[in-house]
């Protein structure tokens, strides 16, 4: 590693063999930073933009300082979303530390936790909510609690969130390290936190978004939607990202893209969980490559690879419309910002370097049906499955090649797989009444 950044050596061969299994080669600006600073007893403020890296450039230094000979929970990660607590703990798990990882967040079930904390893992990631009854209810000592992590720390001030995190850092007497993490800046950090004295490290520089093309499409009129589904069309299959102001547009917008055939998916907090994480599900393996959301999906998940940010209705302020544009322009990659605007409509104040207004072809055609379909299987990580098993099954029972699977995803209780769309029927087909790991398992297409 040569490019100017700090050199590696602090890091002992077996945190690069973690990194590597990720199928990362070099740890960014950010990452380097973060292992030189934190240290126990460090206080560390981490501001950066959505997707520059900063899950890595906090669990690595942590993954540093727990103890293998000691058992209970060492160090924690509050999150403001169960999605973000998935990711977090999804990441870790793909670097086999050695170490354990439990998740605790709402919508999951309170008996399953319990038992997983009877022996705690050492490192502990969840909502305020779910942290806080766990501690009420005394389903785990946090005495041995060294190192805390307030990631998203602004989102979860903005959710409410500050009497559940009040309550959870009362009860870490042993803390040693705070780190919080944001995409914006904040004037004062509550008192709550215990944060005193921090180092900052603030990588929100003012050339941010340089990789940020920010482009203006005018409707005639205020037919919104019309430009709308033109630029849809124009962008054809490049993954985008619609963003709303209320569940209401969404819903609204997407049963109109619906009846002109626009393969796409919803996000909002209105939906239920299940159903959320299937639409993400099939966002990121390419069963659809338009996501109409509220700022719900702004921030905090991971969503890679995204080309295109659609601002449909305008962002309520900069913080907003920072959030919306960080799901592009990832880690040194291009991306493009576009926003609808009415006739009589002028962009916020806030947005500069626009170029257009951008003439979209009057002549539009459909894009393409997505590559795969997703299929759903009734067996998950409870039951013993990974995704080996899931592949295994679909290519020894169904007759597939490498190549025509695509992402599997394993849940709880369920999995998915993505598949070629023309084979799905005769897949099912195929597979109807075979079973799974001597299980029986219901397979079918994931609505």
């Amino acid at each position: 590693m040569d490019n100017g950044l700090p050199a590696i050596n602090y890091l002992c061969s077996m945190l690069t063999s973690f990194i590597e299994r990720l199928g990362i080669q070099e740890l960014n600006e950010l990452q380097l930073k973060s292992l030189e600073f934190i240290r126990p007893g460090t206080d560390l403020i981490l501001i950066s933009k959505t997707g520059s890296g900063k899950t890595l450039a906090f669990l690595l230094p942590i993954l540093r300082m727990l103890v293998p000979e000691l058992s209970g929970p060492q160090a924690m990660i509050i999150t403001p979303s169960r999605e973000l607590a998935l990711q977090i703990e999804s990441v870790f798990r793909k670097m086999q530390t050695g170490h354990r990882i439990s998740a605790l967040y709402g919508g999951h079930a309170v008996r399953t936790e319990r038992n997983n904390l009877i022996e705690p893992a050492a490192l502990l990631v969840g909502t305020p909510g779910r942290i806080a009854d766990h501690l009420r209810r005394e389903h785990f000592d946090p005495a041995g609690i060294k190192s805390l992590v307030l990631d998203e720390f602004d989102k979860s001030l903005e959710l409410g969130f500050e009497k559940e995190m009040t309550f959870i850092i009362a009860k870490l007497a042993g803390l040693q390290t705070r780190i919080l993490t944001s995409a914006t800046r904040m004037e004062d950090i509550p008192a709550f936190t215990g944060v005193t004295n921090p180092v900052s490290l603030d990588f929100t520089i003012a050339d941010d978004h340089i990789n940020l093309a920010v482009n203006i499409v005018r409707a005639e009129g205020n037919d919104k939607l019309e430009a709308l589904f033109r630029l849809i069309c124009h962008l054809g299959n490049d993954p985008a990202l619609i963003f709303c102001n209320h569940r209401e547009a969404v819903e609204r917008i997407s049963t109109l893209l619906r009846m002109r055939g626009v393969v796409h998916g919803i996000y909002h907090g209105g939906m239920e969980q299940d159903a959320r994480e299937l639409a993400l599900i099939r966002f990121r393996n390419g069963t659809h490559h338009t996501l109409i959301t509220t700022d719900l999906a702004a921030r905090g998940l991971d969503i890679p690879e995204i080309r295109h940010v659609i601002h449909y209705q305008q962002p309520a302020n900069e913080t907003v419309w920072v959030h919306r544009n960080g799901r592009t322009a990832r880690m040194h990659a291009s991306g493009d910002a576009w926003m609808v605007l009415a006739a009589e409509e002028n962009a916020p104040v806030f947005v500069t370097g626009a170029s257009g207004p951008v003439l979209l072809p009057e002549e539009t055609d459909l894009p393409g049906f997505p590559e795969y379909e997703t299929l759903y299987f009734s067996l998950g990580k409870k039951d013993k499955i990974s995704r080996g098993d899931i592949a295994g099954f679909l290519m020894h029972q169904g007759g597939l090649n490498a190549d025509d699977l695509g992402q599997i995803s394993i849940a709880d209780h369920a999995s998915y797989a993505a598949v070629k769309r023309p084979l799905c029927r005769k897949l099912l087909a195929d597979l109807k009444g075979r079973p799974l790991k001597r299980r029986q398992i219901k397979i079918e297409i994931a609505r």
